[in-house]
């Protein structure tokens, strides 16, 4: 039998309020409401597989979904919750963590925000526990919050990014947040020290041999071992003067 939501509350003021104003650094919304063309719709496909996968490989694209979103048969939210329940996504996010890992990712990039305190995080790891993922996923986008602040046609995007009194905002969760929390890093062995050998030297374009350049043949040159060929020494008593002196004949 599934429990309802369990109740929580935000952490701080700041999670409250809307952000002031508009700054260079705030988040640019992707939304089709207003794309049109198929470049601009192109944008906003990418835009959704950053927030989502942080970045697809042409494996992990789900080109179903694009031609269904492209034709305006599925609305964005549609095209969220396919990338959430993907192959991708589940093998990359929910089989490699556990679950309070798991629903810390999912409000970072489907609510846009961090995770209010551990309360939140149990509250939706129920829901998990009681619902599978498909359940989860499900509540997550139909929550009051997602509707208010995304609705069916707009790909969720980090909110808060800039805080009163503070001049740089939140740092991207896909950069705060590694895939892997530090348990499973520890038993993947990570991280890996990368030991290199070879010193590399740096050097300026403008520095750099230009075509035609004799220093670029340096290599060659130093593979290539000439050696002379040796003088052949014969001494006069072995030669047949009669043999080998031409004489005109009759």
């Amino acid at each position: 039998m599934a429990i309802p939501l369990l109740a929580y509350a935000p952490s701080c003021p700041n999670h409250r309020v809307d952000p002031l104003g508009a700054r260079d650094d705030e988040a640019i919304i992707y939304s089709t409401d207003d794309l049109f063309s198929p470049t601009e719709i192109g944008n906003l496909i990418q835009a959704a597989y950053r927030q989502i996968f942080f970045h697809a490989f042409r494996w992990d694209r789900e080109i179903v979904l694009e031609s269904q979103l492209r034709n305006r048969q599925i609305t964005v939210r549609d095209f969220i919750r396919g990338l959430l329940l993907s192959n991708t996504f589940i093998d990359s996010f929910y089989n490699k963590n556990s679950n309070y890992r798991f629903v810390e990712h999912c409000i970072q990039k489907v609510l846009g925000r961090k995770v209010y305190s551990n309360a939140e995080k149990i509250a939706w790891s129920a829901v998990v526990m009681t619902k599978g993922v498909k359940g989860f996923v499900d509540e997550l986008l139909n929550s009051d919050e997602y509707i208010e602040n995304f609705g069916e046609n707009t790909v969720p995007y980090q909110r808060r990014r800039i805080l009163p009194s503070r001049a740089v905002g939140e740092i991207p969760f896909n950069i705060t947040s590694p895939r892997y929390d530090a348990y499973h890093r520890n038993q993947l062995g990570f991280p890996q020290p990368i030991w290199q050998e070879s010193v590399r030297n740096f050097r300026s374009y403008d520095r750099q041999p230009k075509t035609g350049d004799p220093t670029l043949f340096l290599s060659m040159a130093e593979s290539i071992s000439p050696k002379g060929g040796k003088p052949n020494y014969k001494s006069i008593s072995d030669i047949d003067i009669e043999k080998t002196v031409p004489y005109r004949r009759r």
